[in-house]
């Protein structure tokens, strides 16, 4: 393996990071049911204090086809170009407490070498712990608060908040891998997966995020201001409630999982919250044919908008 630090520049910032601060990471990529880390990343570096501490090689790490960069276009020339981006920063929460934040695309090549590039930050830097989140779509209402699986080797965390542990092969993230060498090491670590409703998964939805953030200040003691997703959670939430309320195919459905969930969660010996004994699910496709017309239009209201 070539050395993993031609991967990575460091900036002139890098010296004034402290040790032994908490590593925050989420990468956006294979999946991100609800826009979940995405919002995330974002809102985290538009409403905290941060500097960039170092940048990684996206010539090296992106498929570009798999993955184009966006350009802009003004009637007849090019305004801008916004390339994409994978960097470690120093962020500093609510309450004045600085992190380290990795935010930024998932690598599709190279995988061994950016784990050991990501090790290798965390020991110039005795991170503390290392945090990370990501977001999958499950077959769960949207009228119950979002669940979390936890991995790592934060067993006080695991036993807390994990509302399901299966033993199942998934297709890996980066972080997975980042997961499973620093375990090797004994640092400690811990991976929210976020538990997304699928009919829900292609949309933005800010309870997702607020959930991610939460899971994150109980792993560090972090801070984060979320009034603002809290605010357009609810309003989201309640735009979904709206269409449910009016289509009793839909809401029968919807009861169905809420049944599902609350008997999981009661101790009902189910297989998983996801399933009844038969194994037999609502169909995803019946859902999100009853809601593509609203979020379609919340898409085009979202894109009006910005046109304004």
């Amino acid at each position: 393996m070539r050395d993993p630090a031609g991967l990575y520049d460091l900036t002139p910032e890098e010296t004034s990071v402290p040790e032994g601060l908490h590593l925050v990471a989420g990468l956006t990529g294979f999946a991100d049911a609800g826009s979940a880390v995405t919002q995330l990343s974002e809102y985290l570096l538009d409403t905290l204090d941060h500097q960039v501490i170092a940048t990684f090689d996206a010539d090296v790490l992106l498929d570009y086809r798999a993955r184009r960069p966006v350009v802009y276009f003004d009637q007849d020339h090019l305004t801008d170009y916004q390339p994409p981006s994978l960097a470690l920063y120093l962020a500093t929460d609510e309450a004045g407490q600085q992190f380290l934040h990795l935010t930024g695309f998932e690598p599709d090549f190279q995988w061994e070498r950016f784990s050991a590039a990501v090790l290798e930050l965390l020991a110039r830097f005795k991170v503390r712990t290392t945090t990370w989140v990501h977001a999958i779509p499950m077959p769960v209402p949207h009228t119950r608060p979002i669940g979390v699986t936890v991995s790592g080797n934060r067993t006080e965390l695991i036993d807390a908040m994990s509302v399901w542990r299966p033993r199942t092969q998934v297709p890996a993230n980066a972080l997975h891998l980042v997961e499973y060498r620093l375990q090797q090491l004994n640092h400690a670590t811990a991976g929210f997966v976020l538990l997304v409703p699928h009919y829900l998964a292609e949309t933005e939805h800010p309870d997702a995020a607020v959930k991610a953030l939460e899971s994150i200040s109980a792993a560090t003691g972090l801070i984060f201001p979320t009034e603002r997703l809290r605010v357009a959670g609810r309003e989201f939430l309640a735009k979904i409630d709206a269409q449910v309320q009016t289509n009793h195919e839909l809401a029968r459905l919807v009861g169905t999982l809420e049944e599902r969930h609350d008997s999981y969660m009661e101790g009902n010996p189910l297989r998983s919250p996801l399933t009844d004994e038969a194994g037999e699910l609502p169909s995803a496709d019946e859902i999100a044919a009853e809601l593509e017309n609203f979020l379609a239009t919340r898409r085009s209201g979202d894109e009006d908008q910005l046109r304004t």
